[in-house]
């Protein structure tokens, strides 16, 4: 099953995309005409989310004033005006919205190309959640620009993942898009914490996976790669 509900990480200061974000949060950022966050919020509506949660930060009137103009999906919003909750804290503070059903996780920096369909409906139709508790979809390192590390994961030919550890390199790149089974988040206490800790949690418990985007990933962090991935695009706009 398609889930019917996506959270959108939005509420990061966007510090590495200054100036770009003196006057506006990261998620407002240009790429090729379009706000980050509508790329992303395209790509849910193509899977078949019905419902977005999206949490706020920096410049959250700005970005509320502009998600009222989407008629095409639900958008919730959850309120970290008073305290950034990081990652992990930030899903974990929204937990009541989530629901119990399985839901995306959205990283706000990433546009991608789907030459193959919905990754997102596919990463779906790939999760269990009675083996799983969280299935990251991932960018092999060669199909990517932006991305500024050596790789983040192992993956086995069942989809099971290790962290890279001291190892000098990885294949796998995290793209920014998960499917989660919700309660995962129940005993994490209500603090500004890294979804990496849930991760190695998981990966403790032999319960993280994953599976190829089967695309190509655009990290829109900074904005030489806001640039790049401009480029790309004007080459490629129907990707």
């Amino acid at each position: 099953m398609i889930p019917e509900t996506a959270m959108v990480l939005a509420a990061g200061l966007g510090t590495r995309m200054r100036p770009l974000t003196d006057d506006r949060p990261k998620a407002l950022v240009p790429v090729a005409g379009r706000a980050l966050i509508d790329h992303v919020l395209d790509r849910c509506v193509e899977a078949g989310v019905k419902r977005a949660i999206v949490n706020v930060h920096a410049f959250a009137d700005l970005l509320e004033a502009h998600l009222k103009r989407r008629g095409d999906i639900e958008i919730v919003i959850s309120d970290e005006r008073a305290l950034l909750m990081e990652t992990g804290g930030g899903v974990r503070q929204a937990r009541a919205l989530l629901g119990d059903k399985p839901v995306f996780l959205c990283n706000i920096d990433s546009v991608w190309a789907e030459p193959h369909g919905s990754a997102m409906a596919r990463l779906a139709r790939g999760f269990d959640p009675v083996r799983m508790g969280a299935q990251l979809m991932l960018a092999a390192m060669d199909q990517c620009l932006g991305f500024d590390g050596a790789g983040d994961f192992f993956m086995d030919e069942h989809g099971l993942l290790t962290l890279r550890g001291r190892m000098p390199h990885s294949p796998w790149a995290y793209m920014g898009v998960q499917i989660i089974d919700p309660s995962i988040m129940d005993n994490e206490p209500l603090e500004p914490f890294s979804f990496m800790r849930v991760w190695k949690r998981l990966i403790g418990e032999g319960r993280l996976y994953g599976a190829p985007l089967g695309g190509f990933w655009m990290h829109v962090g900074d904005p030489r790669a806001r640039e790049q991935a401009e480029a790309r695009l004007a080459a490629a706009p129907a990707l």
